[in-house]
C-alpha cells in the first residue's frame, strides 16, 4: 500500500507529527507566525479523545501543558517570538519539576513584537538561557516540512525519555512554506512513552534516584499521589534546602542530558570529506547554504556545510572536530 502522501506547511506538519507522537493535550495562546499548530490541534484532538484549550495567554497556557502532563497525557504548546518570553517562568518549572512538554516555538523577528509575519532565528539563546538557574536544555530545529513532522515526534520522545521540556523550533518560512510530506505508517518511527512506577503508591517518590537519572513518572489521578514544586526537593518532591539535596538534585539533572549526547545531538555533513571552508547553518539558512555550497563546487571551490539540527545541547565535539580539519568557517544568519 502506498504511503499518504500531502502537500503541506510546516506547522499543520508539526501538528500532525504531535498527534502521530501521540499528543492528547494541548494549550496554547494564537501568536503569528505559530498559529496554525493550534488550528489543527483544535480540530484533530476532539476526535481522538483528547483536549484543546486555549487560555488567557502564554502564561496560562505553559502551566496548563505542566498540568495535563502531570495528569499522564503528551502535552504541547505552540508560540513565538515575545510569547516564549512570557513563557520562561513556567519553563524553568517544568524544567525543576522534571515535567515533559514540547514547546513549538516559531521564530520571528524581534526584539519584542518586532516582525509578527518576518523570518529570524533569534530564539535559539532564550532556549538554552531564557530561564534563570542552572538546567539542560533541548532545542531542535529542522529546516524542512518532511523534518519539522519527524522532529516534533523525535521532541515528544526526548521529553518522554528524559523527563524534560524539549522546543521544537523552526523559523518561520519553514514552517509557512508548503512542501511534499510523506506520511510514516503507524510504527514506523518510534515513538517513546514515559516510564511509569513499578512500585506501589505507598512506596512511589516522583524523584526516586534509586531507578536512575530518569526517575520513573506517575499520573495524577492514576492513584499515586505526590507533591510537585518548583522549589529545590527531596527525592519525594518536598522541598528542601539542604545544600548537599540541593547539589545532587541539579547535578543529576544536568547529567541526565549530558550523559546522554550522542543520543540527542543530531545534524548533516554534506560534501565535507575535502572542504577547505564550512559552512555552518540551520533552519532556512541551511537551505540556502545548501545551494551556496552546489554553486562554489562548481566553480571549483572546495565547500562543505555542516548543518545543525539539534541546536541544544549544541555540537561542540563535532564543530571543533570540523574546525580542526578546515581553513574557514561561515556561519550566516
Amino acid at each position: 500500500m502506498a504511503k499518504k502522501v500531502a502537500f503541506m506547511q510546516g506547522n499543520e506538519a508539526g501538528a500532525q507529527g504531535a498527534l502521530y507522537a501521540g499528543c492528547k493535550f494541548f494549550a496554547g495562546y494564537p501568536i503569528t507566525p505559530s498559529t496554525e499548530v493550534a488550528e489543527v490541534m483544535s480540530a484533530e484532538l476532539p476526535k481522538i479523545g483528547g483536549k484543546f484549550i486555549q487560555m488567557e495567554d502564554e502564561i496560562g497556557a505553559m502551566a496548563a501543558v505542566i498540568g495535563g502532563s502531570l495528569a499522564g497525557s503528551k502535552a504541547l504548546t505552540a508560540t513565538s517570538g515575545p510569547g516564549l518570553s512570557l513563557k520562561q517562568e513556567l519553563i524553568g518549572y517544568a524544567c525543576i519539576a522534571e515535567t515533559p512538554v514540547v514547546i513549538f516555538n516559531v521564530m520571528r523577528g524581534g526584539p519584542s513584537t518586532g516582525m509578527p509575519t518576518g523570518p529570524s532565528q533569534s530564539d535559539v539563546m532564550s532556549a538554552k538561557w531564557g530561564t534563570h538557574g542552572d538546567h539542560p536544555a533541548i532545542c531542535l530545529v529542522p529546516a524542512s516540512v518532511q523534518e519539522i513532522f519527524e522532529e516534533t515526534v523525535r521532541a515528544f520522545n526526548l521529553a518522554e525519555k528524559y523527563r524534560t521540556p524539549v522546543m521544537v523550533m523552526p523559523d518561520e518560512i519553514v514552517a509557512h512554506m508548503r512542501e511534499r510530506i510523506v506520511f510514516p505508517e503507524p510504527g514506523e518511527l518510534k515513538v517513546i512513552d514515559r516510564t511509569a512506577p513499578s512500585v506501589s503508591p505507598d512506596q512511589y517518590k516522583p524523584y526516586d534516584t534509586k531507578f536512575g537519572d530518569v526517575p520513573p513518572l506517575a499520573a495524577f489521578g492514576s492513584g499515586y499521589r505526590f507533591h510537585v514544586t518548583g522549589l529545590n526537593k527531596a527525592e519525594d518532591g518536598f522541598p528542601t534546602t539542604k545544600a548537599a539535596l540541593v547539589q545532587a538534585e541539579e547535578e543529576r539533572q544536568v547529567r541526565k542530558v549530558d550523559a546522554n549526547i550522542d543520543d540527542i545531538v543530531t545534524f548533516e555533513e554534506y560534501m565535507l570529506d575535502d572542504a577547505e571552508v564550512a559552512i555552518v547553518a540551520f533552519g532556512s539558512t541551511s537551505r540556502s547554504a545548501r545551494f551556496a555550497v552546489n554553486e562554489a563546487r562548481k566553480a571549483g571551490i572546495k565547500v562543505g556545510l555542516f548543518r545543525i539540527k539539534t541546536f541544544w545541547p549544541f555540537p561542540d565535539k563535532q564543530i571543533k572536530a570540523l574546525a580542526s580539519k578546515v581553513k574557514a568557517i561561515i556561519t550566516p544568519r
